[in-house]
């Protein structure tokens, strides 16, 4: 949440620095003020809202273990949004030492579901092969340029590695990246595969059927 202010703190910069070597009277003026206005309202507005629909969407999950927690949800969301925005005002390296330890346990988790799916459906691997993702585009052009959307939100979430690298460093997030992130969420994502491939019914919400099933 922080990061996002201080790419909409550089982004403002880089506006007042374009502006402050454009005439005033030229009506080029108007058009780089209003570019960086919309960006920086942009960057505001992911500030907000992404962090409400990933909590939002983490927290229904528990609707689909159980209906009793169905009129809990949005409380739920709530009350940990606050404590998520008052807790993040007290900076990086306190943030860091509490969800730290969390998020090494969160990927390592979701690394281990990956295994064990991967370990029941162990053709799933044969995805690595490009022949199958070229077939289906050769086969089904409009499904899958649709399904490419799909793919490409999952390394959307990319951006935040440029955020973060002004509050950790190159270093330090290349070392989480390849030497845990990357390979937890992709053992996950082939195990979601492999739980589809056994039984296609869970093709709804197959991530949390990895820990449901």
């Amino acid at each position: 949440m922080r990061a996002d202010n201080r790419g909409e703190g550089g982004l403002l910069a880089l506006t007042a620095l374009v502006l402050r070597t454009t005439n005033r009277n030229q009506e080029r003026y108007l058009w780089i003020m209003a570019a960086g206005l919309v960006g920086a309202a942009l960057f505001y507005g992911d500030g907000v809202i992404t962090p409400a629909i990933s909590v939002l969407s983490a927290v229904e999950g528990l609707k689909i273990a159980t209906p009793l927690f169905e009129p809990y949800v949005i409380p739920i969301s709530l009350v940990l949004l606050i404590v998520l925005f008052l807790f993040q005002r007290r900076g990086t390296a306190a943030v860091g030492s509490l969800f730290g330890p969390v998020m090494l346990i969160w990927f390592a988790v979701l690394a281990a579901l990956g295994i064990w799916n991967i370990a029941k459906q162990p053709q799933i691997l044969l995805a690595v092969n490009p022949y199958y993702g070229m077939a289906l585009l050769v086969r089904h052009p409009w499904h899958g340029f649709l399904m490419l959307g799909a793919v490409f939100l999952a390394v959307t979430g990319a951006e935040a590695l440029y955020a973060d690298m002004g509050h950790f460093g190159r270093r330090a997030l290349r070392r989480a990246w390849i030497g845990l992130v990357f390979p937890a969420l992709l053992l996950n994502y082939f195990g979601q595969g492999a739980l589809l491939l056994g039984d296609p019914d869970t093709i709804e919400h197959p991530f949390y059927r990895l820990v449901l099933q």
